[in-house]
């Protein structure tokens, strides 16, 4: 039975490993002729003692039985028997072969497949890769753009929203104190805005024709426009229109800055949507008309207008609205190259640009075929152009500098910043007065420039009571390009010369000197300080005139009773009464000598402290801008007129009475000197016939060798201030302040008071008036209480 399972397992493994019927057929015929092995001959024979023994028979099916073969283990099958049983096969004949084929063939297959595959992996690399580096850098592009863009917007996104603040405004424009207009700031050129409705359509029309078709529908950028303006200007061989809109032109000029880049073009297109949203069509157009350059230093179609045709604007209609269409044309193609379509400098050039942009109106269909015509017909005219250019009169060209001076002082700008600013100052200026004044001065210079070598004078005007500047003449030639620019009486330090004395004596007299009591005039000898040599005073005449008051030593202008009383009183309070009544900067060292005007001081800072005597001791700073007003019209600012006492009223008054006594100067200048405001002429006042007198506080002065005249003083009404002498500070031959200032003082303040009542001055009161006797003097005069 083991034998037979062992044929039997052989024969499954033979069939599972491929062996034929053949094979296992004869491997069961060897094995079943196999002969047992020849025992060893040299071990002895065994003996078989069961060899006659017969195992027990039990029924094949009773338990014995079956507990026998409990024990029984089936015989590992011999490998290649064949064992008798019946075989049944499960695969048809030759399906091995089939199988095998079958896999070498999906083999072949499947190596043929992976050779392609790998071959295509390849192939697709690159494709696989362009299309990496495409989306790679469309990432980096957006998210570059989309980093720009915010800065961008971040940097000029208020640039956008505060446009209409930030364009350039109207040149600076000055008015006098009637509201004529004497001055525009044309440095940084000449600007006049006007309403869109107050600009010619055709230069409305001309302008979009040529820079910006799409305007009215386009989001701010026009990418159309973009590539017409390139075909164009690729067709007729030059440029022809613009690639940039109205809008980009517009932020351009005024936000981002006109440097040539691409990054400034692509935030031109960034920031334009923001500004068609923000404001409306007509809004760009107004500000874009307003503002663009034109050439010639005129910005705006107003400026424009006048520049290059002559036309002029009126309360009724601008310059820019009476534009016809070849002048529309001629001024739409000048923006694009403001320097090479100038029509003055390049004839040429610019009516080529105009003959485009009369062609783009006729193919827009904004004009007619007749109207093209004609106006191609007329910019080729000779009277086509005519250049119109502003003129300012020159003879208030001194005050008008002055003033702006004082602008960049008080509202804390630089004088670059007001030109373009829109601002309009209304000013203090009485313009018949300064034209008068200088042609008094001129007058005087005139007559005296040969025999005293007198070559120059200055005038000032205040109004004392609220520091108004009326008149201020810097030069008797102010339009001389060499001589006329220097204005003498702010910029020009000069010796006031005994003009400087009333200082000293207002210094005594607030210590409660009267100008009655006595003063010797005698030889003086003063010992100066700080290795000074010592110094004598004398007086103009050459005297002395012995004991005499304080009031008539000052009246007749004697030198050595001021010497005496500046040491009484001491020279730095003297210096400070003199600046806290306005006399401003000076040049030169405060001693002794000051009483006699050795310091350098400005004519205008010299009347103005003046003033303050006429105004009863309230010092008012002089001012020559009365009001400041932006284009909106709001008043940004108002000359405050505060003033602040800086000496008593009896003071004040005890100064007027003296510098205004007649009498008590007679002796060194006449009774009917230039001092003096009669009526009629000189040479009828000495004849008894002065006419009606108005009084008037004069005092005169005159430095060393001649070189400065001086006559200040005041009315009831004005304080006016005169300078005369040479602007290279040359001596003048013998000629003192009475005969060379002292006549222009005169007709200045007949001039300035003609019609005005005649007036006294006022006792404001608090003083006394004593008579004291003195050895060989009797004196009536006031006295503080």
């Amino acid at each position: 039975m083991r034998k037979d399972q062992q044929i039997a397992n052989e024969d499954a493994q033979n069939r599972e490993n491929g062996h034929d019927q053949e094979v296992t057929q004869a491997l069961r015929d060897t094995t079943e002729k196999r002969e047992p092995q020849a025992a060893d001959p040299q071990l002895p024979a065994a003996v078989d003692d069961t060899a006659d023994l017969k195992p027990a028979r039990l029924p094949a099916h009773s338990r014995a039985a079956a507990a026998q073969r409990l024990g029984d283990l089936p015989e590992q099958p011999v490998r290649g028997v064949y064992y008798p049983v019946p075989h049944r096969l499960h695969q048809p004949a030759g399906w091995r072969t089939k199988r095998h084929l079958k896999r070498k063939n999906l083999r072949l297959s499947n190596l043929r497949y992976a050779s392609t595959e790998r071959g295509s992996h390849w192939a697709m690399l690159p494709m696989a890769s362009g299309i990496l580096l495409t989306l790679l850098l469309l990432s980096s592009a957006l998210i570059t753009f989309t980093a720009f863009n915010g800065a961008t917007q971040q940097r000029y996104g208020e640039g956008v929203t505060t446009l209409q603040d930030i364009i350039p405004k109207d040149n600076l424009k000055m008015y006098d104190s009637q509201g004529k207009e004497i001055y525009q700031m044309l440095d940084s050129g000449l600007q006049i805005s006007v309403p869109l409705a107050k600009i010619s359509p055709n230069l409305v029309h001309a302008e979009i024709a040529i820079e910006d078709q799409n305007f009215w529908s386009n989001p701010g950028y026009d990418i159309t426009g973009i590539v017409r303006a390139a075909l164009d200007d690729l067709t007729r061989g030059h440029v022809v229109s613009g690639a940039s809109t109205i809008t980009q032109q517009l932020i351009k000029n005024n936000i981002v800055g006109n440097q040539t880049s691409v990054m400034r073009k692509l935030e031109e297109i960034l920031l334009a949507p923001s500004a068609s949203r923000q404001y409306t069509k007509e809004q760009i157009l107004e500000m874009y008309l307003n503002t663009t350059y034109y050439g010639e230093q005129a910005y705006g179609a107003e400026a424009a207008a006048f520049t290059y045709f002559g036309l002029k604007g009126t309360p009724e209609k601008t310059a820019a609205s009476q534009l016809d269409i070849a002048q529309a044309a001629t001024l739409a193609g000048i923006p694009s190259s403001p320097v090479a379509r100038d029509p003055f400098l390049f004839p040429q050039p610019a009516q080529a640009r105009t003959r485009d942009v009369l062609k783009e109106l006729y193919l827009q269909n904004y004009i007619n075929h007749d109207q093209y015509m004609q106006a191609l017909s007329e910019i080729k005219q000779p009277n086509f152009l005519k250049h119109g250019r502003l003129r300012f009169d020159p003879r208030w060209s001194h005050f008008v500098q002055y003033t702006i001076n004082e602008l960049t002082q008080n509202l804390h700008v630089k004088r670059a910043d007001l030109s373009r600013s829109g601002l309009m100052i209304s000013t203090t200026l009485d313009t018949d007065l300064q034209a008068k004044s200088l042609k008094i001065a001129q007058d005087q210079i005139a007559k005296m420039a040969h025999t005293h070598n007198m070559t120059n004078a200055a005038v000032v005007a205040i109004d004392y009571r609220t520091g108004a500047i009326r008149t201020l003449v810097g030069n008797v030639d102010p339009s001389n390009p060499k001589t006329g620019a220097f204005d003498v009486a702010t910029q020009g330090f000069r010796q006031p010369g005994s003009a400087f004395k009333p200082f000293i004596y207002a210094t005594a007299f607030s210590k409660g000197i009267s100008p009655g009591q006595p003063v010797l005039d005698g030889p003086l000898t003063v010992q100066m300080c700080c290795g000074l040599p010592s110094y004598s005073p004398h007086n103009y005449d050459n005297g002395y005139h012995g004991l005499i008051t304080y009031r008539y030593a000052l009246q007749n202008s004697f030198n050595i009773p001021a010497v005496k009383l500046l040491m009484d009183v001491g020279v730095d309070d003297s210096l400070k009464m003199a600046e806290n009544l306005g006399m401003g900067p000076y040049n030169g060292t405060p001693n002794y000598t000051m009483v006699l005007g050795s310091l350098g001081v400005h004519l205008l800072d010299m009347t103005s402290a003046y003033s303050t005597f006429a105004n009863g001791g309230i010092r008012i700073p002089p001012h020559a801008v009365d009001s400041v007003t932006d284009i909106y019209g709001h008043v940004i600012y108002h000359a405050p007129v505060v003033g602040k006492r800086v000496l008593s009223k009896q003071v004040a008054y005890m100064m007027t009475d003296v510098l205004s006594d007649n009498s008590s100067r007679s002796f060194e200048f006449g009774k009917c000197s230039m001092l003096y405001l009669f009526s009629t002429t000189q040479a009828q006042c000495y004849a008894g016939n002065p006419g009606p007198i108005r009084p008037a506080a004069l005092k005169t002065g005159t430095s060393n060798d001649f070189r400065d005249n001086w006559t200040v003083g005041y009315t009831t009404d004005l304080a006016v201030g005169v300078w005369t002498g040479n602007n290279d500070n040359t001596p003048m031959v013998n000629v003192i302040g009475v005969d060379g200032a002292g006549p222009i003082a005169h007709d200045v303040f007949i001039y300035a008071e003609r019609g005005r009542p005649i007036q006294g001055f006022s006792n404001p009161g608090g003083l006394v008036r004593k008579t004291v006797r003195y050895p060989g003097i009797t004196s009536t005069d006031w006295y503080l209480k």
